[in-house]
């Protein structure tokens, strides 16, 4: 698997197919494989004639691990992104993120829109702006020397994906005290690229989505029904939506 270095960090990615870029974003406690290979988003998009490129969230997968919250700010982990599609020579590309890879997605739509076509905020509503998702009782379960001292339910979901995904436990507390910052209200209302928000009908992590649609200007709403945060990643709805909403960018 190819990799780069943004500055020391070494961030893990996969580059496949021809046709228009789009750039893949993984959630938190997750990675390029099992937000996007398995689920085969990859080759749905391959098979729809694109360009698709996946990266490892520092700190996630098999790029490099971070201990100190102060390497994961929002915005430093959304330059990795920016900083692969430079190491690609990739000017411009639709992007699409979920959860985590929402947020920093959302983040690079406000502050640098010439980099994206679109944005794709997946497992992510009104909780970019208003909070909600994992926050120091998840770090406290990843923390937890044992599964079984953990009584938050959130945390014990996190902590049960993290170790399914035999995730470095440390690196993602860290992480997840460092990306906390949200998205003003009024950034939201500043963003300018052509925007999908898909959230299952049963997340209660990301928030509704129609509420940020209200915020972010012509953006759409799909709901994927029957779906929780964890589940909504490799649903058909969720897919056909996303290659519909795509296809207008032609």
């Amino acid at each position: 698997m190819p990799s780069f270095h943004n500055g020391a960090v070494e961030i893990a990615y996969l580059d496949e197919g021809e046709g228009e870029p789009i750039v893949l974003v993984h959630g938190f406690a997750s990675s390029k494989n099992v937000n996007w290979v398995y689920p085969t988003w990859v080759s749905e998009l391959k098979k729809n004639g694109r360009r698709v490129i996946a990266l490892d969230n520092r700190g996630h997968g098999d790029s490099t691990k971070l201990y100190d919250s102060e390497d994961y700010h929002i915005g430093t982990m959304a330059g990795d992104v920016t900083a692969l599609m430079d190491h690609l020579e990739i000017a411009r590309a639709d992007m699409m993120g979920y959860s985590l890879g929402g947020r920093m997605t959302a983040w690079l739509a406000h502050r640098v829109p010439q980099r994206l076509r679109s944005a794709i905020l997946g497992g992510i509503g009104i909780g970019l702006i208003e909070g909600g998702g994992p926050g120091e009782k998840v770090a406290e379960a990843l923390e937890a020397d044992s599964p079984d001292e953990i009584t938050d339910p959130v945390g014990r979901m996190f902590r049960a994906f993290a170790d399914q995904t035999r995730s470095d436990r440390r690196a993602l507390a860290a992480c997840l005290r460092g990306s906390r910052r949200l998205m003003t209200r009024e950034e939201a209302a500043d963003v300018a690229v052509p925007v999908l928000i898909a959230v299952g009908a049963r997340d209660e992590i990301a928030g509704s989505a129609a509420a940020l649609a209200g915020i972010i200007p012509g953006s759409k709403v799909l709901d994927i029904p029957d779906r929780d945060h964890m589940r909504a990643v490799g649903d058909k709805v969720y897919k056909a939506g996303v290659l519909e909403f795509l296809s207008e960018r032609k």
